[in-house]
């Protein structure tokens, strides 16, 4: 026999107050009647949990509305922005960029550090930029710091494990953070490690091209290639958090097969930034003399679709539908996200070839779409993930 559980007076006000802070973050600020009409919660509870969460301090008076008469319910409350700050990390093997945001999710500072040649002290230097980004947007403490770098990351342990030939100074700026190296701004701060294309994945759900999808995969196109893997709303990670890693898939076309410590000889070797190059050439078309792999094939994709290149766009749509095909038919996710610098360079038009040659290679239905976060897709996800960790301490529930 089933037995109905009522929830205890304790609960209840957690979860109204939790679902008046999401309104509050969603909305922006809002008058008590239309946190009562919004909630359909009682004039009293309305009441007693603007008055409790002031005491927190999450929320606070905002001025008046506009639309009403002067007077109590004319108040607006808002989310007290600068009660948390957070920050967000997206590290390449080329460097590393930054955000700081305060509780809403609002970007307050940024910094980009490129790392050269040999640099002992690239953590160091990096933490020093996080420091100089917090004390610009005024943040004496940083509560949680989400980290995106390329790598197996451990989801029990939360480990970086290495499936390439990262830098060094990867391991080394985890370890500087965790440790809390900056002093009291980074004292107790939650670092969180993700995948970088896992991020991207939250960054095309919540904010981009897959915010109508539960189930999708993100195939993210840069200097290599990668997936992300949402099932039924929830980002899935793997055994060992390697789901998504296809630039090691073995596939037809290239001279070697990849092996357990590189992917070259892979899917990555097909379809990686310089593989594209290289197509491009070998099409006779002219490759952009752009700073770094990843900017020279993005420009050279949009140069492309531009003048209408089909026979170098088929070619190249054609190799990422054989990586394409093998996520469709192992998880049937029923939408492709192109996603990354070339994802988004190559737009509607590449996604349409992909899924015109993924139809015939599948045998499922697979909508194909242009990411819209592009390169910038990670930090997002990071900065995400940050502010969810920190509303879930603050505002209490999942």
């Amino acid at each position: 026999m089933t037995i109905a559980r009522t929830a205890t007076p304790s609960t209840a006000r957690a979860i109204n107050d939790r679902l008046a802070l999401d309104l509050l973050l969603e909305r922006g600020p809002l008058t008590a009647s239309e946190l009562r009409s919004l909630t359909g919660l009682s004039r009293p509870t309305v009441a007693d949990l603007l008055e409790r969460l002031q005491r927190a301090g999450l929320v606070a008076p905002a001025g008046e509305s506009a639309q009403l008469r002067r007077g109590p319910n004319a108040r607006l409350y808002a989310l007290v922005a600068d009660r948390a700050h957070l920050a967000a990390i997206d590290v390449r093997a080329t460097g590393v960029t930054l955000a700081v945001a305060d509780l809403t999710g609002r970007t307050l500072a940024t910094a980009e550090i490129p790392a050269g040649p040999g640099e002992e002290d690239f953590a160091a230097r990096t933490v020093r930029a996080l420091l100089a980004a917090a004390a610009e947007a005024g943040a004496d403490r940083l509560h949680t710091v989400a980290v995106g770098a390329p790598g197996l990351v451990d989801p029990a342990t939360g480990a970086l494990n290495n499936s390439g030939n990262l830098p060094r100074w990867h391991t080394e700026l985890l370890a500087a953070l965790r440790a809390g190296a900056g002093g009291p701004a980074l004292d107790g701060a939650e670092v969180i490690l993700e995948n970088e294309v896992n991020l991207a994945g939250i960054a095309e759900h919540r904010l981009g091209a897959a915010r109508d999808r539960d189930t999708f995969a993100l195939v993210w196109l840069g200097h290599s290639v990668g997936a992300a893997v949402v099932l039924d709303g929830r980002l899935r990670r793997g055994a060992s958090g390697g789901t998504g890693e296809i630039c090691f898939l073995p596939v037809p076309g290239t001279t070697a097969l990849p092996s357990a410590t590189g992917c070259e000889g892979g899917f990555h070797s097909l379809v990686g930034s310089v593989a594209v190059a290289e197509l491009a050439q070998r099409h006779g078309l002219p490759v952009p003399a752009a700073t770094g792999p990843v900017r020279r094939a993005e420009l050279l994709l949009r140069d492309a679709v531009a003048a209408g290149e089909a026979a170098f766009l088929d070619e190249l749509a054609e190799r990422i539908a054989i990586g394409a095909a093998a996520i469709c038919v192992v998880l049937d996710p029923g939408c492709v996200v192109l996603g990354g610098e070339l994802g988004r360079a190559g737009g509607a038009d590449l996604a349409a070839r992909v899924e015109r040659r993924l139809a015939r290679l599948s045998p499922f239905s697979t909508e194909v779409r242009a990411g819209t976060a592009g390169g910038g897709a990670v930090l997002a996800g990071a900065l995400l993930t940050a502010g969810d960790a920190v509303r879930r301490d603050l505002f209490g529930g999942e």
